[in-house]
């Protein structure tokens, strides 16, 4: 059996696994966010995935619904803020009250199960990037640049290296750079690693 095939039935084991194990947070989650900000529940946006191939990620919503629109069409300051914290905004005034804990227990990323199970993403990989985001850092960081193609030579994943190593606080370059030694260097053993470390990483900000 295949490195490939070998972690395909660990991704599907482990999904599945965690789905049932957090079976009252599909009900009580979304029941939470339609009392505190309304439809809708979840949150889908379109990343990068193995092979450049793009693909639709699910999210429990923390945001408010128009915040995209908010972002690139109606606060400039905000979105200027947003490209120079390397796409992330410190404080950002658009996640709402239960997202807030929703982001810090990483309990908003747990839709990425369903894209587990239709193969589009894996337990343990890379970020699943933005196009726009890839295309913008690595002009803005150069030396990214080398790494795209390693990145974007796996699936992305729920968990990795970067959200066991210091989640938003790592900037893109040293991001790219570990995304891409995963991709280089991933085995099941290093895949077992990071889940173990994951729990501590999304308890950390709480």
């Amino acid at each position: 059996m295949t490195y490939e095939q070998q972690k395909r039935i660990l991704d599907i084991i482990v999904a599945i696994g965690l789905f049932f194990l957090f079976l009252p947070i599909w009900i009580i989650v979304p029941v939470l966010i339609y009392f505190d900000s309304g439809w809708p529940i979840i949150f889908a946006h379109r990343r990068v995935g193995k092979n450049g191939k793009e693909f639709k990620l699910y999210k429990f919503r923390s945001m408010v619904p128009d915040a995209d629109e908010i972002l690139h069409k109606r606060d400039r300051k905000l979105l200027e803020e947003f490209k120079k914290g390397d796409w992330k905004i410190k404080n950002d005034p658009r996640i709402t009250r239960l997202g807030k804990i929703l982001r810090s227990l990483t309990i908003d990323e747990f839709p990425q199960l369903y894209n587990v199970l239709k193969g589009e993403m894996s337990m343990v990989g890379p970020r699943a990037y933005v196009r726009k985001e890839l295309d913008e850092q690595s002009e803005r960081y150069p030396e990214t640049k080398q790494y795209i193609d390693l990145i974007l030579s796996v699936k992305p994943g729920i968990t990795g290296p970067w959200q066991t190593g210091g989640r938003n606080e790592v900037p893109f370059a040293h991001r790219a750079k570990m995304d891409a030694d995963y991709a280089q260097n991933h085995s099941l053993t290093r895949d077992f690693m990071i889940l173990c470390k994951t729990p501590q990483a999304m308890l950390s900000k709480w």
